[in-house]
């Protein structure tokens, strides 16, 4: 059990930092929707039920979206843009390893079986990552319109009259939902931004995110 931990140890406690995240939003969220709810005098709702309601997979996924906007973007921007002296940066004036695809002949034994096929499938496989960040941004986005329109149309119910329900095609094309968007695009493109150059200056031992301590401002490497 220890080895185990200490193997996979970061991923872990991130999933469980997550997880506890996830339950204090969805019960503090329960709470605020049924108080909501009780102002339009409407029935209440159990927690299984809230899980369920727009309120709760709009808010989920609208924050989901912008992550994964955050991590496709930073994967791919990195393979060709650079910043000298960050840690998060490739160096402009070096070949790195991760750019270089030795032949067949030369792979190790134990390289992933994409890699030694290569063809279609070995392409796919080198840009798997970036790939798989766009396809969960994709989907968060859908499931943020779908949630989204359905939190529009009880607002609308609970305080229009002979109002029409919208689609979550339609809710797309709303400035509610670019409003939703941006606010958190925004500020994951500042996180990045702020990791990108406070790694130039700064330092934080033991991190593989920061360059080690000796390491000159101007270098890019980590």
């Amino acid at each position: 059990m220890r080895r185990i931990f200490r193997e996979n140890g970061l991923s872990i406690v991130f999933f469980l930092l997550f997880l506890l995240s996830l339950v204090g939003q969805s019960v503090t969220g329960l709470s605020e929707y049924n108080e909501e709810q009780k102002e339009h005098r409407q029935p209440e709702v159990s927690y299984t039920e809230y899980l369920t309601t727009g309120h709760f997979i709009e808010a989920t996924f609208e924050n989901w979206e912008s992550e994964f906007l955050q991590m496709a973007a930073f994967v791919v921007l990195t393979v060709f843009l650079y910043q000298k002296g960050s840690a998060e940066s490739k160096d402009p004036y070096r070949t790195e390893e991760f750019d270089v695809v030795p032949a067949k002949s030369r792979l190790p034994s134990d390289a992933p079986a994409p890699v030694r096929r290569g063809g279609l499938v070995g392409k796919l496989y080198e840009n798997s990552l970036g790939l798989a960040f766009l396809v969960l941004f994709l989907l968060s986005m859908w499931l943020h319109a779908v949630g989204g329109a359905e939190e529009y149309n009880e607002d609308q119910l609970a305080h229009a009259r002979g109002f029409q329900a919208i689609t979550p095609l339609q809710y797309i094309g709303t400035t509610r939902f670019w409003f939703e968007s941006f606010q958190n695009w925004q500020s994951e493109f500042l996180s990045v931004l702020a990791m990108v150059i406070f790694s130039i200056f700064l330092r934080q031992k033991g991190s593989p995110e920061s360059k080690p301590m000796y390491t000159a401002h101007s270098d890019t490497e980590d």
